[in-house]
């Protein structure tokens, strides 16, 4: 018997940032008769972009492709500072009404699913603002990111108790830390590093990025002359479909050109590179030992990382560490860096569905074992999607389609008069095979806890948007490997 003081939704959205705001929008819009509400374990909207406060922070994608299809992104800048990003979200939830469907301080420990109620039991963690300590839903549509929010990636570095100033992770910026004037070292050479140096380095002293090895770093204008060139000429909406297409078609072609003739495009990166730091510079400090996209690739709007370095206001050292010491790092070459402040920018600690426990019927469901269904549900989960994103483009652009997807799903189901949806992996059928070809340390050290792939559709994860846009959005929801009742 369910108690009375339990709120009971259709749909259950867990987060409130991109893709928590644009499942939401999605599911209002084309599922107008099913209740839902958006639970949010924090107590304010916009995900990583309310969380980040680092100086510099900004998007590492366009804003055509990572802001939402359905609200088109107005600034001149395609390449957006957070604060802008984070303005838009929230926006973009008062203008569609889906801030008053936001459950804030409301985070979920736990999902159980009932096959004999056909129903999922959410439990909240226990919070003075929390309304509610036990939330139900028909289906559960997570969309909470794919790290951990209470801390990132934290390497144990030699002797790092010695050092006699602060050592802090970007996830964790204290917004009073002054650093004006201060000699600064910068842990790594991901997006964070590379957004953070050209920022420090209008106030520091001096600012060092320390790579253990090199990424590959591309120069992108801040704006998109066309897209902004169209915004004039043509209604918002159109002009934002537009420079939306051309953005996603150019870094699909890029993207295959990366995989299939990575030699090209690693000398075409390094030529732009150079062609900033001028012939004299040594380009062993940007030459990958990977080829194109085996990592992310990183983007400087107006080269503002050459800049910095050009006019002696950064540097970049490769090498590893030896050890902290009292006033810096000693490196295995021998070298010492000096610092009064060293930042970590060692990227993320991968943790899914924001760390909460998932249980099917009285058991607990062990994520590394399941298999990505067309890259939204979970293999023996009923009524339980995901919107995780790309690896090869703007992050919002998967789950974009992943929303088109659920919604499809849950119209089905009504229209069918069914009330459950559970996919089946079959390994007869299919090889099993891990879910990202990606090369980056936070997915190599996430292996054990991320859903599988299987070798080919509809189980095969394909980082393509045209071949996901066909199947999302038109692909038959009649499926073997799909059980309804």
């Amino acid at each position: 018997m369910v108690s009375k003081d339990i709120p009971i939704y259709d749909v259950i959205i867990v987060g409130a940032g991109l893709s928590g705001i644009g499942a939401a929008y999605h599911l209002q819009r084309k599922c107008p008769g099913h209740s839902f509400s958006i639970l949010e374990a924090r107590a304010a909207m916009g995900g990583t972009w309310d969380l980040f406060r680092y100086p510099g922070i900004r998007s590492d994608s366009d804003m055509y492709t990572l802001g939402f299809s359905f609200n088109p992104w107005e600034d001149a800048k395609a390449i957006a500072d957070g604060p802008a990003i984070l303005q838009y979200i929230k926006d973009t939830a008062r203008k569609f009404g889906i801030d008053k469907k936001i459950q804030y301080n409301h985070k979920v420990v736990d999902a159980s699913w009932s096959d004999e109620e056909a129903m999922w039991t959410l439990k909240i963690a226990s919070h003075p603002e929390a309304r509610h300590e036990q939330i139900r839903c028909r289906f559960l549509f997570m969309c909470s990111g794919y790290y951990d929010y209470a801390q990132g990636h934290a390497p144990e570095f030699p002797n790092s108790q010695a050092f006699r100033g602060p050592i802090i992770h970007p996830q964790h910026w204290d917004p009073e830390i002054d650093y004006e004037g201060k000699r600064i070292v910068v842990i790594g050479s991901g997006a964070t590093a590379v957004t953070l140096v050209p920022e420090l380095a209008k106030k520091t002293r001096k600012v060092t990025m320390l790579q253990r090895s090199p990424t590959y770093i591309m120069n992108l204008p801040s704006e998109d002359a066309a897209a902004n060139f169209l915004r004039k000429v043509l209604p918002s909406h159109v002009a934002h479909q537009l420079s939306r297409w051309k953005n996603i078609l150019f870094s699909v072609i890029f993207y295959q050109l990366s995989r299939r003739r990575p030699d090209l495009i690693r000398r075409f990166i390094q030529k732009n590179v150079q062609q900033e730091l001028g012939e004299d510079y040594d380009m062993r400090h940007f030459i990958p030992r990977y080829d194109p996209w085996d990592q992310r690739l990183c983007l400087v709007p107006d080269a503002d990382l050459f800049e910095a370095i050009r006019e002696g206001k950064a540097e970049v050292v490769t090498d590893t560490i030896e050890q902290f010491t009292e006033k810096g790092i000693r490196l295995d070459s021998g070298k010492e860096l000096e610092a009064d402040l060293i930042i970590t920018a060692t990227g993320l600690k991968v943790q899914l569905m924001g760390g909460m426990t998932l249980h099917v019927n009285g058991k607990q469901v062990n994520t590394g074992q399941t298999h990505c269904y067309r890259g939204v549900l979970l293999s023996d989960v009923p009524n339980f999607a995901v919107a995780v994103g790309y690896t090869n483009a703007s992050w919002t652009l998967k789950c974009d389609l992943n929303s088109h997807f659920v919604t499809r799903l849950l119209n089905y189901l009504e229209e069918h008069r069914y009330t459950v949806c559970t996919p089946r992996f079959d390994p007869e059928r299919q090889v099993s095979k891990p879910l990202l070809d990606f090369d980056a340390g936070y997915i190599k050290r996430s292996l054990d806890i991320l859903p599988r792939q299987g070798s080919k559709a509809p189980w095969r994860v394909y980082q393509n948007h045209l071949r996901d846009s066909l199947s999302l959005k038109y692909g038959r929801l009649e499926d073997v490997y799909l059980e309804y009742r």
